[in-house]
């Protein structure tokens, strides 16, 4: 064996980091302690003082561990605290009863828990001890016999459940732990990097292990950790990355009639409004200049009989009265995905974007958005392929 492997196969025995923060974790050491007291009172007062029946047994100790620091895992559920003990304090109580040699009735106990616990889909690791417990507990708990199976198991098992439901609903924390519903990633077609849940559960179930986790929180889980990489994948893409450069702007005093040939000779539908400082006070859009364009024949001849009566002295219409002064800017160095609300929810068609300084840097229109969206998704498949 090379010292890189050995190094590599020792490495596995070092713990996982806990990410769990100290306050839960002082709150599931709080919980086990109003736990199994409860347990144990509750016991005594059940079985009154008769000595031979033990107020706490130590497996209840392993349950604690499961119902309060690991309340969402499938082995700390009702069922499995419930079904599990019970059913191993049966196969122990009679592999003790008929089988002489203790190494031998403990051995076959709590294998025959086990298989039993997974058909009756009630895996509980304490439980083994349970099994354990009714083999080698010693003669008072022989004596029990299968009463052993309702006091004490039955009856601290209920209790240090009930504790742990009232705990954990006192503290704001789900238990009997339920599923959360998996977001939805939107994703506009499936991807390398999407996943269907029948995919989860082929890949759980070619699997030689069991999973301490529920398929549901799995699904969630990994869904949530895409949608965190599809809003990641946007983030590093930026308005600068995406906006037209070349931006076409005007002053609150130019005329409409320049305003409006500069439209039309660069063939776009809005154009800033700047001052000397080339920082962003208005848009004007062709619709506000020249509503005659887009209006019928009728309204483009009330407006040169009004020009005629004007004279030729009038003054033409600036940009100033025409323009929208409460115009929306992003800077420049803004996610793309932040846009999308921009333009989706806000009903905007053009937004300029400016530097630190406020100053006009670009225009990105709708078209620029979908065609930098449509580039990202393309560089994410290229990266995930």
């Amino acid at each position: 064996m090379s010292r890189s492997v050995l190094l590599r196969w020792l490495h596995g025995f070092l713990p996982a980091p806990v990410t769990l923060k100290w306050t839960e974790r002082l709150r599931a050491g709080v919980g086990a302690l109003i736990g199994i007291a409860l347990t144990g009172g509750i016991a005594h007062l059940v079985v009154g003082d008769a000595s031979a029946i033990p107020f706490l047994i130590a497996p209840m100790g392993a349950s604690a561990v499961l119902l309060f620091a690991v309340p969402a895992s499938p082995l700390a559920q009702p069922w499995s605290i419930i079904g599990g003990n019970l059913v191993s304090a049966i196969v122990g109580v009679t592999c003790a009863a008929l089988i002489h040699d203790p190494v031998d009735a403990a051995a076959l106990a709590v294998a025959l828990a086990i298989c039993a616990m997974f058909a009756l889909r009630c895996v509980h690791p304490p439980s083994g001890a349970v099994a354990l417990t009714a083999v080698l507990g010693g003669p008072s708990i022989h004596a029990l016999g299968y009463g052993f199976v309702l006091a004490p198991v039955a009856i601290q098992s209920f209790a240090l459940l009930c504790s742990a439901i009232v705990f954990h609903a006192l503290t704001g924390h789900r238990y009997p732990h339920v599923a959360q519903a998996a977001p939805k990633v939107p994703n506009a077609a499936p991807d390398a990097a999407s996943f269907l849940r029948a995919d989860l559960e082929a890949v759980l179930a070619h699997r030689s292990e069991m999973l301490d986790i529920d398929p549901d929180d799995l699904e969630a889980l990994l869904r949530e950790t895409q949608l965190r990489a599809y809003a990641r994948r946007f983030t590093e893409f930026t308005c600068a990355d995406i906006m037209s450069r070349t931006v076409v702007a005007v002053s609150a005093e130019t005329s409409a009639e320049e305003a409006l040939a500069l439209l039309e000779k660069h063939r776009v539908k809005a154009l800033p409004v700047t001052d000397a400082a080339r920082r962003v006070t208005g848009i004007v859009t062709r619709a506000d200049i020249a509503p005659a364009h887009v209006a019928g024949p009728r309204d483009a001849f009330a407006r040169a009989v009004e020009r005629i009566m004007r004279g030729p002295l009038a003054t033409p219409p600036r940009v100033a009265s025409l323009m929208t002064t409460d115009v929306c800017t992003i800077d420049a160095r803004t996610a793309i995905a932040d846009l999308v609300p921009m333009f989706a929810d806000f009903g905007h068609h053009h937004i300029p974007v400016v530097d630190s300084e406020k100053r006009l840097v670009g225009m990105i229109t709708e078209t620029d958005l979908i065609s930098g969206l449509y580039r990202q998704s393309f560089a994410g498949e290229r990266q995930t392929a």
